[in-house]
Order: structure tokens, then C-alpha cells, then sequence
């Protein structure tokens, strides 16, 4: 196992040491994401690497909190009012929750993160989760501190957990008033927003934590006005992606603010091709919950969806097929994206063989629905869906297309003439039973069962 080969009590050489370890854990994930078989070996090092990294971050930790416990072991007993009700040490940055009770920020922030929604010391259900500094006790804290000899670090370069200071939670606020202020402002504010959500975790986290952050953050928007600024429009819907992203907490708040939706949609709609690509990215990310994905499928996400793949714009494709394929996977939104011509506009791409990879799945997807299948073969799809077995070596496209097929088959009879000749010119689906996936052996198998069976039915007849 890789070591992290750092002398104990020199961060120089273990910060160097750790941006080399990055560095290289870069390339290797790169390397994994691009290929297309997995690289165990290369899933192995980085393992390693990351252990390496663990293993670092532990030792500071420890070594910091060894200096700190020794600190607090020579000045005595701490009063108990100084000490967070969760770490039970004493509190670095004092804040005060909506129950009126005390905390760490770091503690009561994990708390919260968590999904929490309570105070952990009354149990009582918290109406926001706001953190208010409470400078009276760290104000009391910061004496006794000199009393004792303790150096405690300064609120404003006191860096918690993810790196994220006072002063930076500070700068977050005057950001998101600025969402309110003259043009200049708002288009100067939202490109920083959209650095700091795309880089920073911790900011991430606090559009959870600050009541009306994302109703601040899409204000600009709802003015009518936005078309004419679409600078202003990419960086607003890049940042609500960065905030979906980053966790389950964050996806249910954003579909459930009311002007949310509404807006990704009409981006996907009206905006810029990279605004469209990513309002389309934003609601793929939304609907990795159920609950979104109703709500989603609701508010009318997939039509845009579907027009947007129809234009076939390469950077926004990928995103508008996800986004479809994700939504689907819930049954009354698959009713709806047939009825939005989804089958139509899917098959006509593949037939023309634009992003073949992307688009197989969606449309494999839609083949659970009865309606879906009988425009498949209204549309000539099967000779289509054999000639991608013949000419493709990804075992997931073959998968795919013979899924399909099998759901023609059993569905329409009238479809059987043609896979007999394409099994007897070219044997394709016995192809499939013999070398596909374990998934793709079995529909091919019940393709062959059924045709044979309709053959012996008509020798008997």
C-alpha cells in the first residue's frame, strides 16, 4: 500500500507531498473515466493514493489536536458554558441555531449536513438553519483563553472542516444581495458565484444553510428581461448545477424552490446552446431523486428535452439524453415523453447514427412502453437496431438494440419475417445468445424461442 512517506512535523514537505498524490490520483481517474474497460489496476493505485491522502489528513488532525488537549490539560478545567453540547470541547466559533442554543460551528454545521433538522440538545424541529455568531461567548471564551495562556484563531482566518472562513460566509451574503442590484452588479456577482460554487464545497453547503439563498441567486431571472443578457443567464443556471451537485440535500431544495423548475426549463427552452447544455445537466442531477423526477416530469421538463436533442447540438445532446433517461425511469414519465415524440425524435438520430452510445439507452428504456414499441415498428426500427448489432463492438449497444427487439418480437407478430431473414442471412441473434452480456444471452434466447415456437405452430397447423 502506497505511504505517505512524510517526516511527522514538517507540513511543508506533507503539503508537497499531498498536491504530488493529487496530482497523480488526477491522471489515474482521468485514465479510468476515459477507458472504456475497467483498469483494476489503475482503480488499485488510486485506492492507494487516496489511503496515502487519508492517512495524511488524520495525522494532522491528531497533531493538532494533541497540541490543543495539551494546551487545555495545563490551563485547567474548561467551564462548562465554553464547550459545544456536541464535541463536548471548547468552542473555536460560537454560534447560536434557531432553538436559542449554543454550538461549534463545525460540529452543529455537520449536524445540519447530515440532514439533520433539529437541535440536538432540546430536540426541538428548526424553523431555518440559520447560524448567527454569538460574540458574547467568545468574547467570554477569548478571556479566559488569555487568562490561561491559550491562543484560540481568530474567527475571521478560522478555517473549518472544507476550508471556509468567517469572512468568506460574509462575502457569500454580499454576493447574493448583489443578485438585486443594478445589472453591472448582478452579472459582476453571479460570475463569482459561479467560480466559488464550482470550486468550493462549503459553499456549496451554505445555500442549504441561508434562508432564500437560491430565491436571491434567481432573481435576475425573473424579470423577463434575461434574454438579453446571456452572460448573466449561463452563469445563473451554471451555478444552481453546481449546487445540485452537491448532495442529496441540496437536489430536493432546489426542485422545491416554486421558481426553480419553471426556470431550468424555460433555459433549456430560450437560452445560449452552453446555458441549454447546462439547465439540461441541472435537471439530469435533479432527478437522480424520485421525488424530482415526478416533479420534473409534472412541470413539463421533457418536451424541451426532446427538442433540444432534435437540434442534435453536440455539446448539448449528451445532457438533453440523460436528462431524458433519467426522468424515464418512472413510468408515467415514460408515458410522457412517448407522447412528446421522444421515440420519433431518438430513432431518427440513430438511424442517422448521431451519438449511437448516448441514445441507445433512453430509447431501451422507452421499449417498456406498449406505445413505444408499436412507433418503433411503424418506423422501420428493426433493420435498423441489427444493422448497430453488425457494425458495433460495444457490448452495451448490442445489449440495447437486442433488448428492443426482443420487446418488438413479443409484441408485434408482424415483425417476425424480417429477424427470421436477418437470422438466416446473418445469424445475428444467435450471435448475441452466444457472445453477449449475461442480459443480452437471455433476450436473444427468448427472440429464438419465440420464432421457432411461431414456426413449429404453423408446421402443426
Amino acid at each position: 500500500m502506497a505511504k505517505s512517506g512524510v517526516i511527522e512535523g514538517d507540513p511543508a514537505a506533507a503539503a508537497v507531498k499531498a498536491a504530488e498524490l493529487k496530482k497523480e490520483l488526477l491522471k489515474l481517474v482521468k485514465a479510468i473515466v476515459d477507458e472504456e474497460d475497467v483498469n483494476l489496476d489503475a482503480v488499485e493505485r488510486a485506492y492507494q493514493m487516496l489511503v496515502a491522502l487519508k492517512e495524511m489528513k488524520l495525522k494532522k488532525t491528531v497533531s493538532l489536536k494533541l497540541r490543543t488537549d495539551r494546551e487545555l490539560a495545563s490551563a485547567g478545567t474548561v467551564p462548562e458554558e465554553f464547550k459545544c453540547p456536541l464535541s463536548m470541547e471548547l468552542m473555536r466559533d460560537p454560534v447560536i441555531i434557531d432553538s436559542g442554543q449554543t454550538y461549534d460551528r463545525p460540529f452543529i454545521q455537520k449536524w445540519l449536513k447530515s440532514g439533520n433538522r433539529t437541535c440536538p440538545k432540546t430536540q426541538q424541529v428548526l424553523t431555518h438553519t440559520t447560524l448567527a455568531p454569538n460574540h458574547l461567548i467568545r468574547e467570554m471564551i477569548t478571556k479566559w483563553c488569555n487568562k490561561h495562556g491559550i491562543k484560540l484563531p481568530d474567527p475571521i482566518n478560522y478555517t473549518y472542516e472544507e476550508g471556509f472562513a468567517e469572512s468568506d460566509r460574509e462575502h457569500f451574503l454580499s454576493l447574493l444581495n448583489r443578485m438585486s442590484s443594478a445589472l453591472s452588479e448582478q452579472k459582476e456577482a453571479a460570475k463569482e458565484l459561479r467560480r466559488l460554487t464550482r470550486k468550493t464545497a462549503s459553499v456549496r453547503a451554505l445555500f442549504a444553510e441561508t434562508p432564500n439563498a437560491i430565491p436571491q441567486l434567481l432573481a435576475p431571472l425573473s424579470n423577463g428581461t434575461i434574454g438579453a443578457h446571456p452572460d448573466l443567464h449561463e452563469d445563473i443556471i451554471t451555478s444552481v448545477l453546481n449546487i445540485a451537485i452537491h448532495d442529496d440535500n441540496n437536489k430536493k431544495l432546489v426542485a422545491e424552490t416554486p421558481a426553480a423548475i419553471p426556470l431550468l426549463i424555460d433555459a433549456v427552452k430560450n437560452g445560449s446552446i452552453e446555458t441549454r447544455s447546462n439547465a439540461a445537466a441541472t435537471i439530469f442531477t435533479l432527478s437522480a431523486l424520485d421525488s424530482n423526477k415526478a416533479l420534473l416530469g409534472k412541470s413539463g421538463a421533457l418536451k424541451p428535452l426532446i427538442e433540444l436533442l432534435r437540434e442534435g447540438h453536440p455539446a448539448a445532446m449528451n445532457d438533453a439524453a440523460s436528462a431524458i433517461f433519467n426522468l424515464c425511469i418512472l413510468h408515467e414519465n415514460k408515458v410522457r415523453a412517448v407522447r412528446d415524440g421522444a421515440v420519433v425524435v431518438i430513432l431518427e438520430k440513430i438511424k442517422n447514427r448521431a451519438r449511437v452510445d448516448i441514445l441507445l439507452p433512453p430509447l431501451a428504456l422507452l421499449s417498456t412502453n406498449q406505445k413505444c414499441v408499436e412507433e418503433m415498428g411503424d418506423l422501420e426500427a428493426v433493420p435498423c437496431l441489427f444493422e448497430i448489432i453488425r457494425e458495433t463492438t460495444c457490448d452495451r449497444n448490442k445489449e440495447n438494440c437486442i433488448a428492443m427487439l426482443h420487446a418488438i418480437c413479443f409484441s408485434d407478430r408482424s415483425k417476425w419475417k424480417a429477424m427470421r431473414e436477418e437470422e438466416s442471412m446473418h445469424r445475428t441473434i444467435s450471435q448475441v445468445a452466444h457472445n453477449g452480456t449475461s442480459r443480452a444471452q437471455r433476450k436473444a434466447r427468448g427472440i429464438l424461442e419465440r420464432l421457432n415456437k411461431s414456426v413449429n405452430v404453423t408446421h402443426t397447423a
